[in-house]
């Protein structure tokens, strides 16, 4: 097989990574997605804040040494097995997958351009962008769904999700090859990226 194609998607919480993600796959042949969410370390490791409340938008909240590790795996032609990322929901039935390398490897985080030895393995770089109000709306949809209470949410996204933006996604932005705008949708950008991937 010959070497994939390894493209590295980041942008803020609730810029639309995954649905992104996801239309692309329904659009090509062989995909295989390396998603950071599945390497969040156990919830009674995560860091704290001043109020005690576990913030899982640190760089120690997830293991990007395996992470990286794991994805020179996948390039190399080898499958992975993990435990799936079950939100930090301790009632959660645990669930291993199989993800199996192909001809295009999606790597996919918050942290996913932010350090230098993961930018090395990526052949494309995308940055998906959304106006701060929107990714709050979008969060609180998507949380609300997922049986988060409100309060919650809205204390996480001030006190963890903006300053992780500001420290660590938007500062990777100057990183991108290209920037995709997702203020009501990425059509055009997912057009260009298809176009580039299928060339």
């Amino acid at each position: 097989m010959d070497k994939p194609k390894v493209i590295g998607v980041t942008g803020g919480s609730g810029s639309g990574k995954t649905l992104f993600i996801n239309q692309l796959i329904e659009r090509l042949p062989e995909v295989a997605v390396h998603s950071m969410d599945n390497y969040y370390i156990k919830r009674t490791l995560q860091p704290k804040d001043d109020k005690g409340v576990e913030n899982f938008d640190t760089l120690d909240s997830i293991n990007l040494e395996k992470y990286i590790a794991d994805l020179k795996l996948l390039i190399s032609g080898q499958s992975l097995e993990l435990e799936e990322y079950n939100y930090n929901n301790p009632g959660a039935a645990k669930k291993i997958i199989e993800v199996k390398s192909a001809d295009i490897i999606l790597v996919e985080g918050i942290f996913a351009l932010y350090t230098e030895d993961l930018r090395d393995l990526l052949d494309l770089k995308i940055f998906i962008e959304a106006p701060g109000y929107l990714r709050l709306k979008r969060r609180i949809i998507r949380d609300e769904e997922r049986g988060y209470d409100l309060d919650d949410v809205l204390y996480r996204f001030e006190h963890h999700v903006t300053p992780a933006f500001y420290n660590y996604i938007e500062p990777s932005r100057k990183w991108a090859d290209i920037i995709i705008p997702n203020h009501d949708n990425f059509e055009k950008g997912l057009e260009v990226i298809l176009a580039f991937l299928n060339r």
